[in-house]
C-alpha cells in the first residue's frame, strides 16, 4: 500500500489490496482465460487492485485473440471503465495493447480527447497508448502528446512522458535530440531525466543544462 501511494491525499487513495504477486495474477489469468467478457468486466470493477489488474489480463489477451467487433468492443469497455484503471501499473499493462491497438490503423483523436482529461489516470492512458506505434517507428503522436502534456502538474506523468519519449529515442535518437532542443527549457526535470537516461554522461548534462528545477 505505500508502494502504491493508498494514504489520503496520494495518487492511489483508497485503493485496497490482497498482496497477490504480480506472477500469480497473471497465471490466474491464464487459468480463467475463457472467462466470459462479462464477467471480465464484473472482475475490472472489483475493489482490489489484484482482481482489477487479473481483469485488465484477460481484456488484454481476448483483445489480441478477437475479430475487429471483439476488439472494438473492447476498446469501448476499456475507455468506459477508466475509473477502475486507477493506478499506473494497471495502465502501464493495458493501454498500449488495448487502446494503441485499436487506434494504430485509425483516428487517434481519442488519445487527444484523453490527454485533456482532469482524470490522472486518461492522461497517463493517451500517453501510454503511443508505445504501440512507437513500436512501428511511428513518433508524431507521442512527440504531439508529448508537447500537450508537458505543462502537467503531477509526477507520474513527467515520468510517463519522459518514457516514452526515450523509448522514441530508442529507434531513432536524432527525432527525440530535435524533440528536446525544442522543449527541454519547459519540460519538467522528472521528464528530462528519463528521456535522456540512455544518453552518455556528457550528453546527459548538457541537456540537463537550462531545464526546469
Amino acid at each position: 500500500m505505500r508502494y502504491f501511494q493508498t494514504g489520503a491525499g496520494q495518487y492511489g487513495e483508497g485503493d485496497r489490496f490482497l498482496g497477490v504477486m504480480v506472477p500469480q495474477i497473471r497465471q490466474v489469468a491464464r487459468e480463467v482465460r475463457d472467462l466470459p467478457l462479462a464477467a471480465a468486466v464484473e472482475l475490472l470493477e472489483s475493489p482490489w487492485h489484484e482482481e482489477r489488474l487479473c481483469a485488465l489480463l484477460l481484456l488484454v489477451r481476448r483483445f489480441e485473440r478477437g475479430d475487429d467487433a471483439a476488439r472494438r468492443e473492447i476498446f469501448d469497455v476499456y475507455l468506459g471503465s477508466t475509473a477502475h484503471i486507477n493506478n499506473w501499473d494497471l495502465v502501464d499493462v493495458s493501454a498500449h495493447r488495448i487502446v494503441g491497438a485499436w487506434l494504430q490503423d485509425r483516428p487517434r483523436a481519442p488519445l487527444y480527447r484523453l490527454a485533456r482529461s482532469r482524470q490522472l489516470w486518461e492522461r497517463r492512458i493517451a500517453i501510454i497508448a503511443t508505445a504501440r506505434f512507437i513500436d512501428r517507428s511511428d513518433f508524431a503522436d507521442t512527440l504531439a502528446l508529448s508537447e500537450l502534456l508537458l505543462d502537467d502538474d503531477h509526477d507520474l506523468m513527467h515520468k510517463a512522458v519522459g518514457w516514452m519519449l526515450r523509448e522514441v529515442g530508442k529507434r531513432d535518437v536524432a527525432v527525440l535530440e530535435a524533440f528536446l532542443a525544442s522543449h527541454r527549457s519547459r519540460m519538467p526535470r522528472t521528464a528530462l531525466r528519463y528521456a535522456i537516461e540512455r544518453f552518455p554522461e556528457a550528453k546527459r548534462r548538457r541537456f540537463l543544462r537550462g531545464s526546469q528545477p
